[in-house]
């Protein structure tokens, strides 16, 4: 039986060999092919593969995406693309047999033209006939004889200095000094702006068209040298809106780091948004760059070239901002702004002190929408010129050493006293905690002293009013014991819900503020009557102050600020993302019924409609309703002079902010706000 089993297993037994067998027959087989293709390569045809290596080589070119365009509300360009043209050395298509008579041939034309060629050599031929260095320009002679480049003695004169350039550059042949200096120069240049086989070589930027057509007929058939168009980023008006469009910078090693953990593609030396929506909306902006492999024989000719990866440009942003308005906002400002102070050293002259506006230098205004609280104007004054700032030159350095700091965003980021523009606010939160009603009346003796440490001085004596005739006339008396009623705890939370000491959410940066009471290290009883006609601590942005306006107008719901309008491809064809305008983000209410906020806002009308008003001078016989409250800010220096309207009173549109530093006279801020109310309606009337 056991051998009758064994029989019965031997079938098995030999299939399985069978197997191995042949697995093992084909691995031998693959071994002996491929070390037959190892004698193939190395033996037999090693020397013609080698040769056919050493013939080929591949290059990847990385090529630059257009930055996208950042334009206004209307389609106006803001930040565009400008073409020009410039001359480059493309190393891998170059014959560098007849690149010296190249570089002088293009000299020569170039000199003709009456253009430009980069030329940074600290090296001059002197008059005498010898070299000398030239002035100014200890920096780049330094750096041209240390240990990082020729590594000589810094006291080397101009001659022995040249005389090693020439020999770095094996520049041989019969030429003039002026010619062998030029040569040089080149060289120099190619070397220091790290010129290879995947950068070019730019030998002359921003020439005319006339000229870029002279040099492509005079270089046809000459290899490697190419007439190129290239776009340069400028601001269209140049000092219009510099502090929200923002500007670009060299890219810093942890600007880099974070980029790529986010994914980003970035080189070192890429240029990125530094603040603004430059920054902002530097991912939408910023594009995609593309590769190119070039392939060249040892030869130096080039045997193909394939576009692996296209370069895409980048998005264009659409701001809310309308030019016209802005352009009204800046220029009333800087008028009114002025005007202040020229009155305040007219007062000083005839009246002798200090205190009348002579101080006057700096202000901010925002305007916004009160339908979305998209930001249509906004200005900070002193402004600048953001085409010089980007060249980050003198005029940077200019900018940086004024003392009234014009690179600093007033409307967005200054934090300042407010002064009773905040007492509307306290209003509506004591109706709507009943400290007071409609008909409560406060008897104004001028002098507040409930707190004889925190004496609150009023500009008149008012005698008795109610919550319409204190807004309407701006009794601090009257303010200050209703604060004090209400309590700091209970002000500052309506406060919170109105915006104030809160970020409105605009999409650059912008301060938080200081919240009186909440933000404040310590807080005496007799604070509170200071805070509730807008002192001691409270300190907001005109932006702030704009968008809670903006809350009261729209009945007190608080929407989300945003200057950002649309993002479409570069060719605007094409929405990628757009704000909602008739679907805004609400962010909060402010907690006060529409009858007590109804209370509060015929109040504000009356500052421009009554007699009495604050505001009738100006507003008094306007064309259209307009709500306001005015406000003067005690302060070091001069007073601060603050004003905030929305118009129209019955169908509220817009909604502005004014805030002008010692200006005094409230009738500066309301001019600005009364300017850019004319440029608004007149528009919309046509």
């Amino acid at each position: 039986m056991q051998s009758e089993k064994r029989k019965r297993r031997d079938p098995h037994k030999k299939r399985k060999k069978s197997r191995l067998t042949v697995c093992i027959v084909i691995t031998l087989a693959f071994f002996v092919l491929f070390a037959g293709r190892l004698v193939d390569w190395q033996l037999i045809h090693g020397k013609e593969y080698k040769e056919l290596a050493s013939r080929s080589t591949s290059y990847t070119v990385k090529t630059d995406a257009t930055r996208g365009e950042i334009l206004d509300c209307n389609g106006k360009g803001l930040v565009v693309n400008k073409t020009h043209y410039k001359i480059e050395f493309d190393k891998l298509y170059i014959n560098e047999a007849a690149l010296n008579s190249t570089i002088l041939d293009l000299i020569t034309l170039m000199d003709k033209a009456g253009e430009k060629w980069e030329d940074t050599l600290p090296v001059n031929v002197a008059a005498n006939g010898g070299y000398e260095y030239k002035s100014n320009r200890d920096d780049d002679i330094k750096r041209l004889l240390s240990s990082d480049y020729l590594n000589m003695d810094a006291n080397t004169t101009a001659f022995d200095c040249f005389s090693e350039l020439v020999k770095r550059y094996d520049i041989k042949g019969d030429y003039t000094k002026k010619q062998l200096r030029d040569l040089v120069s080149v060289h120099y240049n190619m070397e220091i702006t790290g010129y290879s086989s995947t950068k070019a070589y730019v030998f002359a930027s921003d020439i005319k068209q006339s000229t870029a057509s002279a040099v492509s007929e005079n270089t046809q058939g000459v290899s490697g040298v190419n007439v190129q168009t290239y776009l340069t980023r400028s601001a269209e008006d140049a000092d219009l809106a510099p502090h929200i469009i923002g500007a670009l910078g060299s890219m810093t090693e942890e600007e880099y780091n974070k980029k790529t953990e986010e994914g980003k593609e970035y080189s070192l030396n890429d240029s990125i948004g530094k603040f603004g929506i430059e920054l902002a909306c530097e991912d939408e902006l910023k594009g995609k760059g593309g590769t190119k492999i070039v392939k060249k024989n040892s030869d130096g000719s080039i045997v193909d070239t394939v576009e692996t990866i296209d370069a895409q440009p980048g998005n264009t942003v659409y701001l809310t901002i309308d030019s016209d308005l802005q352009r009204t906002a800046a220029e009333s400002l800087k008028e009114n702004v002025r005007s202040a102070k020229a009155a305040g050293a007219a007062e000083k002259a005839a009246y002798g002190g200090k205190g009348y506006g002579e101080d006057c230098e700096t202000g901010a205004v925002v305007m916004l929408s009160v339908k979305d609280f998209s930001v249509l104007a906004a200005a900070s004054y002193p402004t600048y010129d953001l085409n010089k700032y980007s060249k980050y030159d003198d005029y940077y350095v200019k900018l940086s050493n004024n003392k009234n700091s014009p690179m600093y965003n007033r409307a967005f980021v200054g934090s300042f006293a407010c002064g009773s523009v905040y007492k509307p606010c306290v209003a509506a939160a004591a109706l709507e905690e009943n400290v007071i009603n409609k008909d409560s009346e406060i008897f104004c003796k001028q002098n507040y002293d409930y707190y004889p440490t925190n004496i609150v001085k009023c500009m008149h004596y008012h005698g008795g009013l109610n919550i319409t005739g204190a807004l309407t006339r701006s009794c601090n008396y009257f303010f200050a014991e209703t604060g004090r009623r209400l309590g700091i705890e209970t002000m500052y939370l309506y406060a919170e819900k109105f915006g104030f000491g809160e970020y409105t959410g605009v999409e650059i940066e912008e301060s938080k503020g200081t919240l009186a009471g909440r933000d404040s290290d310590e807080w005496q009883a007799g604070n509170t009557v200071q805070a509730a006609i807008g002192q001691t601590d409270n300190a907001f942005t005109p932006l702030q102050l704009a968008a809670y306006t903006a809350t009261i107008a729209n009945n007190g719901t608080r929407l989300k600020t945003h200057i950002v309008k649309k993002i479409t491809d570069y060719e605007r064809t094409k929405t990628i993302k757009e704000y909602p305008s008739d679907n805004p983000t609400v962010v909060d209410s402010c907690g006060v019924s529409q009858k007590n906020l109804d209370i509060v806002k015929n109040g504000m009308l009356q500052v421009t409609q009554n007699e009495n008003g604050t505001a009738n001078s100006m507003f008094g016989n306007y064309k259209i309703k307009v709500a306001a409250k005015t406000g003067t800010a005690e302060n070091a220096g001069s007073d601060h002079t603050t004003f905030i309207c929305y118009a129209p009173y019955d169908d509220p549109e817009v909604a502005i902010s004014v805030v002008i530093e010692h200006g005094v006279k409230g009738k500066y801020s309301m001019q600005v706000a009364k300017d850019l109310l004319d440029e608004y309606f007149n528009k919309k009337s046509h």
